[in-house]
């Protein structure tokens, strides 16, 4: 009503109202200010969402001294709760004002994990369990899932050891011997894997005399594995009720891609009109099932958000207002409804090209970026079933 009696009486209307951070008097939280509004126009971001960021970025700014950075605990902890928090650190991160402070959730679990054994089996796995996240001079860093996989697999055992021995040191062959023999499959080749991962840690660190799983020899790859039929990656692909859910059913068939390089999988990696695609760095042909899903969810993707500046192919309405990738559980859950997993489509193509190509470790390893190791394994398998084909094969009367 006021702005109408205004009009009425001819009077000027007053300027629109601005977040008192766009025209601080402070240069950093004014430069902050319009970053965040630069990049909410940009991103589509609600404008209550750019306003609570504005809120934030006045606390947490305010007061700082010049040369300094916000800490990320501050972040967490200062602004209102409507203040997106993401949206906050990703506005003083672009601006070079951000400090992380906290410690990572794998070792504050590191920590915890280990709290409850003994010293003398305490110090060295909370060491090997540091040097598997942090890597060495001769190991790369380990993702926190195979880190958390190698700990459940030995822990169990461990609790036994800690609960009759003083120190790692006295753990026996026998021991380690008792503690596999039950145990099969998978299950037993990732706890050897692990086994042999610790204790050779600890001798090489001089933690243990003598390691008692030299020699140990992780058991071959699973024979039972049977190769899926076309038919069979043709109904798991009609399965998928979303586009989306099909790329990913498409490039773990044809080019056995891995969850993280579907996830991480770029627009700049596309070449279409060549047939071409780059997975995790490797530049590769692109198969008429990937190529056709590829179209059909590009279609639906410029549809559906044609403002979105997400590089990444695969998005979903979350990430189509930044810039990350999908996450693990959107993969999964795509999965799930199919009833099969990324990883099994994956082997399953490795296993078919070990069986078309002659069971050559050294062209598996070319094709698909694969470990000498690992291709050996599947060769090994792929040996077994060609070797099986042959002994049933029927006799032929060559006269």
């Amino acid at each position: 009503m006021a702005f109408y009696y205004r009009r009425k009486n001819g009077q000027p209307v007053p300027p629109r109202w601005q977040h008192p951070a766009l025209t601080a008097t402070d240069p950093v939280l004014r430069a902050a200010a319009r970053h965040a509004q630069e990049l909410g126009q940009a991103h589509d971001w609600n404008p209550s969402t750019t306003r609570c960021v504005l809120d934030g970025l006045v606390m947490v700014l305010t007061g700082l001294p010049a040369g300094e950075r916000v800490p990320l605990s501050e972040v967490r902890s200062r602004p209102h709760r409507w203040v997106s928090r993401p949206r906050l650190v990703e506005v003083l991160t672009d601006l070079d004002l951000l400090h992380d402070d906290s410690v990572s959730a794998i070792r504050s679990w590191v920590d915890h994990a280990t709290s409850h054994f003994t010293p003398g089996f305490i110090n060295p796995v909370r060491q090997w369990l540091l040097v598997l996240l942090d890597g060495d001079a001769r190991s790369r860093p380990r993702s926190a899932s195979s880190i958390h996989v190698y700990f459940s697999c030995v822990r169990p055992f461990l609790d036994d050891w800690a609960a009759r021995y003083d120190h790692l040191r006295e753990v026996t062959r026998f021991d380690i011997g008792a503690a596999l023999g039950p145990l099969s499959g998978s299950r037993r080749a990732t706890t050897t894997s692990a086994m042999r991962s610790l204790f050779g840690f600890a001798k090489k660190r001089g933690l243990i005399f003598s390691n008692p799983t030299t020699g140990l020899k992780v058991r071959s790859a699973d024979f039972s594995l049977i190769p899926m039929a076309d038919e069979e990656i043709q109904a798991i692909e009609q399965l998928a009720d979303d586009l989306a859910g099909r790329v990913i059913i498409a490039l773990a068939a044809e080019n056995a891609a891995r969850t993280g390089a579907i996830r991480h999988l770029t627009l700049d990696d596309l070449d279409l009109a060549n047939r071409r695609i780059t997975l995790a760095g490797r530049r590769q042909r692109l198969g008429d099932l990937s190529h056709r899903a590829l179209r059909r969810w590009l279609r639906h993707r410029r549809t559906t958000w044609p403002h979105t500046n997400n590089p990444h192919v695969l998005i979903s309405d979350k990430t189509a207002h930044g810039i990350g990738p999908i996450s693990q559980q959107f993969v999964k859950a795509r999965m799930n409804h199919v009833g099969c997993s990324v990883d099994r489509i994956r082997k399953d193509r490795i296993l078919h090209e070990a069986l078309t190509a002659g069971a050559d470790p050294l062209h598996l390893s070319l094709v698909f970026g694969i470990s000498h190791s690992t291709a050996t394994r599947y060769t090994a398998v792929a040996e077994h079933l060609l070797a099986d084909e042959l002994d049933q094969a029927p006799s032929r009367d060559l006269n």
